[in-house]
Parts: C-alpha cells; structure tokens; sequence
C-alpha cells in the first residue's frame, strides 16, 4: 500500500485557482466507495429485520437491541481512531478498518450463528466502523484546500446515502434468493475488495499533517498550541455537533426500521419498501451534492468579489433547512395517505442530512491540521450517540403503541424535535470563520510547485 506524501502544483490541470489533480479525485472516488460499502454494513440489519426477527425468534426492543449493539463501541472507538492519526497515517488506519469490518460480516453466514454472535459482530463492526467518517473525512481534506472542500466532503457523505441506496435492493434481492445471512456475507466480500484496490492506490495528500512529531501550526493567546478545550467549547463545534446528532438519529432509526415501518403501517412488500428506501438515500444524497455545488459556486463569487444573493451567515441558512426538514418529519408521521408520506420523505425530509456535510467542513475549518483529525473523531463520537439511542428507543416506542402505526407516530414525533431543536442552535451558534479567526486558524493552503506539503 503506498502512504508516501504526493507533490503536485496547484495549477495542474483544472480552471482559475482552484487546484485539480488526478490523485485528489482518484482518492475522493475511492473513499466515497469505502462509505458506500460502510453504510451498506449498517442497513443490512435494517433491510433483513423481518427474516431476522422471525427466524431468530426476537421481539422488536430485542432487535434493536441488538442493532444498536453496533454502537456499543463506536463512539469510544470514533476517538481512538482520531487519536490515531496523530501517529499511524490515515491511509494505514483506512486500510485495517475494512479488514476489520469484513472479518465482523462472514461469521453470520454459518446458520450455527445466533443472537449472541449477532450481537457480538455487530460490536465488533461498530467498534472497526467508528473512526470510518472522522478519518476518512481527515484523509480527504489533506487533498482540498479548505475553500474547496465542501463538495468533494459532499460527495464523500454521499457514498454513505449511496451504500443505502445500492444496498436496499441489492440486499433486498440477495435476502430473497438466497437468504438473509447471505446479505451479511456479500457486504463482508465487498470490504474485501475495497482493501485490495486501497493497498494498492490509497496515498496521502499534499496538506496532510506530518505524523508523529508536532508540525508548527495555530497557536493560543499564550503562545503555545490552540488546546482542544478552545476547538471542543466553540460555538460551531458544539452546534456542529447538535446538527449531526439530530441529523444521525434519522439516519440510525431509519436504517433499522424503515423497511418495517412500510410494510407494517404503510402495507408495502419488501420489495417495494427496498424501493421506496433506496429513493429516500439518492434524494438525501442530491440534496448534499446540489448543497456542495451551491457552497462552491458561492465561494467563487465571493473571491471574485460579487455578494452573495441571500446575504445570510451559513448557521442561519443550515438551521432553517433543519427547522424545514423537522416540520415535515412532524408531516409525514401525522398523514395517512402513501403517497404524502412518500413526497415529504423524497423531498424536505431528506434535506436534513445537509447538516452532516456542513458539521464535517466547518469543525475541519476551526481545526489547525494537526488537530484536526481529533477535533472530527471527537465530532463523530457525540453524533454517534444517536446511533446508540434511536433504534431500541424507536422499537420501545413502537412496541408501547396501542398499535404499531401508533408507537410509530410517538417515534418520528421524537425525530422531528430533535431536528427542529437543531435547527435553532445551527442558526444561533454555527460561525466558522467568526470561530476560525478567534482560535487564530488561516485557511489551508495547497503548497506551489517543488514545494513539500
């Protein structure tokens, strides 16, 4: 696997000054199918729920139990990972995960595996996918200089919608023709593969931080390094975090229990509840492409010197968006007519994962590059919380109706707070150039020709 540092000029390839070079989109192609293959890992147990709970005998709180099993590790390992990259480089750290999560997929093909080894490698893959986001996100800035990095970041998030979206009827199909356990397997085998190509291209980019010594970087009012207690205390980073934690419990609870969800209150077959799912990940992921293309656009007239059409800071746009998205979440769980339901879920409600592109691009902008990839670690462990919390207390909820439809509308009327609470802290506190400045962090810069990173 090659982890050597890569040189280039800004100025290859591409148009005006913004740098362009086949190593940057290579990698960014490449990590964003590393996301695919790590939300593909996560909705298995949402997409496989029924056969799953038939099979095995679980009653709903017993099965997201055992989803929110993956989480059981994945906040603290969200950290360790991000410590990492202070000493292992992230091409290495990238590379032992998917091995990880690979060898925590195939034990559930044997039919000897039950709750327990459910359990078990649903713990062992939380703990391998935890520093999955943080470090990849990590790894992909040390190509983009900070004014660029909104849209391939974008991108990258999108793989995450796209592992849904090609994983709801892949699996789905896989689950029909050869069963349940297969769908495990085939998410493993594809781990695998992805290991193969990285050893073989994974590099690391021009503005990666040196590792293992402490490069020269933003300093405190003292003189010394900006302390994490400065970066974690911010008004972004804490609102930041209250975006993607909002954002992430949808995430969670819908890769659980969507597909039970449709067929149960909404009289879909699996086939059509894959469909309608796969929908939901490619609305949610358009949304954060147009959003990376509207953000760069943006950038290039404001260095061209032209205003901005909506002369809003980006927390107040982001918290409206939420505050958007929450109204309709409150929506779609109120209607009974199908066809609303599937409107509001393809439209408003899917732009709420906007805010995980922006919480990733702006606790990056307030970091000095050494610390950045710990202030993105510590971002994911709080977000992942959600992880943790949404499925079993989404399936008590369901399970505590007086029906199913109706401990359904109890859980999506949770979601919708959450959303909606996020909005107005986005909107109040979400400030990273005003939190950049402060902290004494300058934009990353890509370095000229015959020049080292």
């Amino acid at each position: 696997m090659a982890d050597g540092r890569t040189r280039y000029s800004p100025d290859a390839g591409g148009a005006g000054d913004v740098p362009r070079a086949a190593g940057a989109w290579r990698t960014t192609w490449l990590l964003i199918v590393f996301m695919l293959i790590n939300f593909a890992d996560k909705t298995v147990m949402g997409l496989v729920a029924n056969p799953v709970m038939a099979d095995l005998h679980l009653t709903r709180e017993q099965f997201g139990t055992a989803s929110a099993a993956f989480f059981a590790l994945f906040s603290p390992a969200a950290l360790g990972g991000a410590f990492l990259t202070r000493t292992v480089r992230t091409p290495v750290l990238l590379f032992g995960m998917v091995l990880l999560w690979s060898a925590a997929q195939l034990p559930m093909l044997f039919a000897a595996a039950g709750f327990g080894v459910l359990i078990a490698t649903r713990v062992l893959l939380g703990a391998a996918e935890g520093p999955a986001t943080p470090v990849a996100v990590h790894h992909l800035h040390g190509w983009f200089e900070q004014r660029d990095r909104t849209l391939p970041t974008a991108a990258l998030l999108v793989g995450a919608t796209a592992g849904v979206a090609v994983a709801a009827p892949v699996l789905g199909a896989v689950t029909h023709a050869w069963g349940w356990r297969w769908a495990f397997g085939v998410v493993g085998l594809a781990g695998l593969l992805w290991a193969a190509l990285w050893h073989r291209y994974g590099k690391e980019g021009p503005l990666a931080p040196p590792v293992g010594r402490r490069p020269a970087g933003a300093v405190s009012e003292d003189g010394g390094p900006v302390p994490y207690r400065k970066l974690l205390l911010s008004g972004t980073w804490l609102s930041a975090a209250a975006g993607a934690f909002a954002a992430y419990w949808t995430v969670s609870a819908s890769l659980t229990w969507a597909a039970d969800y449709f067929q149960e209150v909404g009289g879909l077959g699996l086939r059509q509840a894959s469909l309608l799912i796969m929908l939901a990940a490619l609305a949610k992921g358009a949304a954060m492409l147009v959003h990376g293309l509207l953000v760069q656009r943006a950038g290039r007239r404001a260095a061209a010197g032209l205003r901005a059409h909506i002369p809003l800071p980006p927390g107040v746009k982001n918290g409206l968006v939420l505050l958007f998205s929450g109204v309709a979440t409150l929506a779609f769980a109120a209607t009974d007519v199908l066809w609303l339901k599937a409107v509001l879920l393809l439209g408003p409600m899917a732009v709420s994962d906007i805010i995980m592109t922006v919480a990733q691009t702006s606790v990056s902008r307030i970091s000095p590059a050494e610390r950045r990839g710990v202030a993105l670690g510590t971002l994911t462990c709080v977000f992942a919380l959600a992880g943790i919390l949404a499925p079993p207390l989404t399936g008590r909820l369901v399970d505590a109706g007086e029906t199913v439809a109706d401990g359904y509308l109890g859980a999506y009327g949770v979601m919708a707070g959450l959303v909606i609470a996020a909005g107005v802290v986005v909107a109040l506190f979400l400030r990273p150039e005003r939190d950049a400045r402060r902290l004494g962090v300058p934009e990353a810069t890509l370095p000229r020709a015959g020049e080292t990173a």
